[in-house]
């Protein structure tokens, strides 16, 4: 096995073909990885959770990093990291049309508001259903994939 860099159209192709990402944030020095939904769309991510600690990091420090694979086996796998930065896109009148695209190209999967608006229990508090759309405006993006030697 050989791992080799990924061109910018495999990246692409494979940010069109995922749903499913880890999304890195981090606060005071502490890293945070969670798994949320997004939709990529040239040059933003879209995605929807509901409040909790990962927007409140995302507030205090939008720097975030998104992580996508594909496993295929332990020898055949591809994996694209993405450097962006956090945009929420609040009820405001001056955010109705990005929440509305970002819902709708959202929606075009099915059960889409999954994992990001299931009921939560954490430490026998239910959390909140307060619907957070945001976009993660992308900066670099990066691949690498194995091939066969």
């Amino acid at each position: 096995m050989i791992i080799h860099e990924m061109t910018k159209q495999e990246v692409r192709q494979m940010l069109e073909r995922a749903s499913i990402g880890r999304l890195a944030c981090a606060s005071n020095n502490q890293p945070y990885v969670v798994p949320l939904r997004f939709v990529y769309n040239r040059v933003y991510l879209y995605s929807f959770t509901t409040l909790g600690q990962k927007i409140e990091w995302m507030r205090e420090n939008p720097k975030v990093c998104v992580e996508f694979d594909e496993i295929d086996g332990t020898n055949e796998w591809k994996s694209v990291v993405v450097t962006g930065r956090f945009e929420e896109l609040t009820n405001s009148p001056e955010h109705a049309g990005e929440r509305n695209s970002a819902h709708e190209l959202l929606s075009r999967s099915a059960e889409w508001w999954q994992p990001g608006y299931v009921k939560t229990v954490i430490r026998e508090q239910e959390r909140p259903l307060e619907p957070v759309y945001f976009r993660i405006s992308i900066v670099e993006t990066s691949g690498h994939k194995t091939v066969k030697a």
